[in-house]
């Protein structure tokens, strides 16, 4: 099974964001030489939740340090971006990592974010939808043309595409609404580990009967899972850390994304949300932390190794991308949770069987 370095880039530890990214991407550097078989990168703007607001640019550093590992974006925010700009951005990343990107899509939630980028959150779902279509077509026949808002002209990308994405390109629908279009767009599911599994397991469900449905006569890629980890060998210490840097990183993100505020029920597109952000107000803060914290893999490697074989049987996943720095912990603390973490589980998880990534088709595109 694939086992990638999860950097979200969290920085809740009260000092310089220089030194959080002196350290973090430090990690990421490194990830090869741990034996990680990727890096994967978020997008976030303005606040402590993610100080990560280029994912190509980063992954293009990481891409530079390194020889083998994959680097994958989980994700980049679809409507955040220009998307003939996004498309030449996908693909010189393609070429500096000589092939190594896996590519992941998003349409972004929190409010802030939105209104500091100047984009009218209302037009979020209308702008994944053609975007995503004209980048994923971009990347293919190695031109930008159309879009029912953008009409783009024909422009080639340059530098050409030299492989196809499919087969390598994901997305997170982590609302119900959003299954169907990236089913639709021919895209693996990202899971990223936020709400009750028999939830995920109905959007796999749904997923996998309109794949079906959309691409007759073929199998979509076995998803990617991302979550939080925290590994010790001492059971009891294991579980007071744990508690701690979940709930921070947890209570930073319901803050960030305002989960109990009323803005959802205005926003369209985006009533899912605000069925969760009646939820969440129903059951209070400390309710939901809990929940939070008992999705999440933590305690002692065995513990932690139930907890990824879990994920396994409900997903089929083809890889898992653990973040092990978040909530706050102080340098030397993720650096010891990294090494319990690749002492004890990173091996045994990778050698789990799984259908994972294959060689991506060399494209043969026009140099006229």
């Amino acid at each position: 099974m694939h086992v990638g370095y999860g950097a979200g880039l969290q920085h809740l530890g009260g000092y310089s964001d220089r030194q959080f990214m002196l350290e973090e991407l430090g990690n990421c550097a490194l990830a090869e030489e741990r034996g990680f078989d990727s890096v994967w990168v978020t997008e976030h703007h303005f606040d402590s939740y993610s100080i990560s607001p280029d994912p190509c640019q980063v992954l293009s550093y990481i891409a530079g340090k390194t020889k083998r590992i994959k680097v994958g974006s989980m994700v980049i925010v679809v409507p955040w971006h220009d998307p003939i700009r996004l498309a030449e951005q996908i693909s010189l990343l393609d070429h500096v990592s000589n092939g190594r990107f896996i590519l992941g899509f998003g349409r972004g939630l929190a409010r802030r974010e939105y209104e500091g980028l100047r984009i009218d959150q209302n037009e979020g779902r209308q702008r994944f939808d053609e975007y995503a279509q004209l980048v994923l077509d971009a990347l293919e026949n190695g031109y930008m043309e159309g879009g029912a808002t953008v009409r783009q002209p024909r422009r080639d990308i340059r530098p050409r595409p030299f492989k196809s994405f499919k087969g390598r390109s994901f997305a997170a629908a982590a609302s119900t609404d959003s299954v169907p279009v990236v089913a639709k767009l021919g895209l693996g599911m990202l899971v990223i580990i936020q709400k009750a599994w028999n939830l995920v397991t109905a959007d796999f469900e749904r997923y996998h009967k309109l794949w079906a449905q959309f691409h007759p006569g073929t199998e979509p890629p076995k998803p990617f899972c991302s979550g939080f980890c925290f590994v010790d060998e001492s059971e009891d210490r294991a579980e007071e850390l744990a508690r701690k840097y979940l709930a921070a990183n947890y209570r930073e993100a319901l803050d960030h994304y305002e989960m109990f505020g009323k803005h959802f029920d205005k926003t369209k597109g985006y009533e899912r949300y605000s069925d969760l952000s009646k939820y969440l107000n129903e059951i209070g803060q400390d309710k939901a932390v809990e929940d939070y914290i008992q999705l999440m893999a933590w305690g002692t490697p065995q513990q932690v190794l139930e907890k990824f074989e879990g994920y396994k049987k409900l997903t089929d996943m083809q890889g898992v991308m653990p973040n092990l720095n978040f909530g706050g912990m102080p340098h030397e603390e993720a650096q010891r949770n990294i090494a319990c973490f690749m002492k004890h589980c990173l091996r045994e998880l990778q050698s789990w069987p799984a259908a994972t990534l294959g060689e991506p088709k060399e494209l043969a595109l026009s140099a006229a």
